[in-house]
């Protein structure tokens, strides 16, 4: 396990802890959501490792892979503008009207 972890701690981007967790994800939601889907993942990550109580490596595992799904799932309904995560996205400047992106399936 400890192989694994230090795998883990040379992760970079959102395509290397996708494929890093065998999630199958869309390249063109990764594309546009990249730095939001870690920031999502880095955030259910803090919240585990708070939560700590002497969890396995493999538990450890487990939480993280599901912590990276949820990143990823949430952009599959959810745009950045709408989960806040970066300042830029905490207030709407006077004046400014926004748009929305989609992408046709």
């Amino acid at each position: 396990m400890s192989d694994l972890w230090g795998r883990f701690d040379k992760l970079v981007n959102a395509e290397d802890f996708l494929d890093f967790f065998e999630i199958p994800y869309d390249s063109w939601v990764v594309d546009v959501n990249r730095l939001h889907v870690l920031k999502k993942f880095s955030l259910y990550k803090q919240e585990i490792d708070r939560e700590d109580s002497g969890m396995t490596s493999e538990e450890r595992f487990a939480r993280y892979r599901e912590a990276m799904r949820k990143a990823y799932e949430t952009f599959l309904t959810s745009t950045a503008p709408e989960q806040r995560l970066f300042k830029v996205f905490q207030q709407t400047p006077l004046g400014l009207v926004t748009i929305g992106i989609s992408r046709k399936v």
